[in-house]
């Protein structure tokens, strides 16, 4: 991907991301785990993996994507767009995996989304379930 999430996650944080997600029901999209300082974004329908983000440590604490790569083939994943990928990414991790509300991402997430499909008049809450699992009042 060449476009990363900027943010910087607490030791805290990383600490929980280490410890991974599984989709609790049918309408969760995402399993994440950790293998070393590899994040893994897995469908939870499928089992494909979508992304996989390398983690490094900052200096003076906390931990940022270094490096993060997105599948391609569009029988695997409809992503096309980096820009996209990156809300999605840091929304999984935010989210899913934190518990976080992350009103900024979902609505840039919405935003995109309907850039994408031209579908201006898709409801939020629709579009945040179709790709995330998550109604828009859900955190």
């Amino acid at each position: 991907m060449s476009e990363l999430p900027q943010r910087i996650w607490s030791d805290e944080d990383w600490e929980r991301i280490q410890r991974g997600y599984g989709a609790q029901g049918m309408d969760e999209k995402w399993n994440v785990f950790t293998e070393g300082e590899v994040v893994h974004f897995h469908r939870s329908w499928t089992g494909r993996g979508v992304f996989a983000a390398t983690f490094a440590p900052v200096d003076g604490g906390g931990w940022r994507i270094a490096s993060a790569v997105v599948e391609r083939d569009g029988e695997r994943y409809g992503g096309t767009d980096d820009a996209y990928d990156c809300v999605m990414l840091e929304l999984v991790i935010t989210a899913i995996v934190l518990g976080e509300p992350a009103p900024e991402l979902r609505s840039r997430l919405v935003e995109l989304t309907r850039r994408k499909s031209c579908s201006a008049d898709a409801p939020a809450g629709v579009i945040q379930h179709s790709a995330l699992g998550l109604r828009s009042d859900s955190n």
